[in-house]
């Protein structure tokens, strides 16, 4: 991922270092601050429209799985509801859908997960935040109150799925049994991965996207006997 770098103004003939135009060292940081969440927004943004086009021209079924984009009051009451400042890249994907509906075909993000609604993001939370509470312990770790989950088995299975560390950025996979393995280094990462699998399966190894019946995405081969009689491996061209 190509690092975008900040534009800013030019530092005043005489100004300390540390400023730029007059500004002190907080103003620039919080400038700097501002200009970082632009950038990861936009990458989030632009690697989920390569997917969200490649879904328009060959995936229908799975594309009316979505739910619409969130709104910026949505956002913000789901922030307060679980205490964790959402990142910016987070916020531009939920913009864009948050969600899908419970459809049986609903698992289409790379790794065979479904991106979570509101309502279970903040009931996954407080359930493993209470779990944590009651039985985990720093050398112990349940569920950190920075881990915002993000998707899972199904829109309502979720038992695993994918969460994104707010302090870090990277994304993590849980279970059940307790694993919380670091799977990406961040959101845009695993976007843009799914993306590149998308555009050009011919050059991946490991899963490649193929489509079912009703046109909806599907990674495999899928393991399951009824769905890999029914799928079919996508090729470009």
């Amino acid at each position: 991922m190509r690092a975008v770098a900040p534009c800013l103004l030019p530092r005043e003939a005489g100004a300390p270092v540390g400023t730029v135009a007059g500004m002190d060292e907080q103003e620039l940081r919080v400038l700097l601050g501002a200009q970082r969440a632009a950038a990861e927004a936009r990458q989030v943004t632009d690697a989920w429209r390569r997917i969200e086009a490649w879904l328009e021209a060959h995936a229908p079924g799975t594309l009316a799985a979505l739910r619409p984009g969130a709104l910026v009051t949505e956002v913000a009451a789901l922030q307060e509801r679980i205490g964790v400042r959402i990142p910016p890249g987070l916020k531009a994907l939920w913009r864009e859908h948050a969600g899908v509906h419970d459809l049986p075909w609903a698992a289409f993000l790379l790794g065979d997960w479904a991106l979570m609604d509101f309502e279970s993001v903040a009931e996954v939370y407080e359930r493993m935040r209470d779990f944590h509470r009651r039985d985990g312990s720093e050398e112990c770790v349940i569920w950190r109150a920075a881990w915002i989950p993000v998707c899972s088995f199904t829109a309502r299975d979720h038992t695993s799925g994918l969460f994104l560390d707010a302090e870090t950025g990277r994304m993590h996979h849980w279970d059940r049994y307790g694993d919380r393995t670091p799977r990406y280094e961040s959101l845009t990462t695993y976007l843009e991965e799914m993306a590149d699998r998308l555009e050009a399966p011919s050059l991946m190894t490991g899963e490649r996207p193929g489509l079912l019946d009703l046109r909806a995405l599907v990674w495999g081969p899928p393991s399951d006997a009824g769905r890999a009689a029914a799928w079919e491996p996508f090729s470009e061209g």
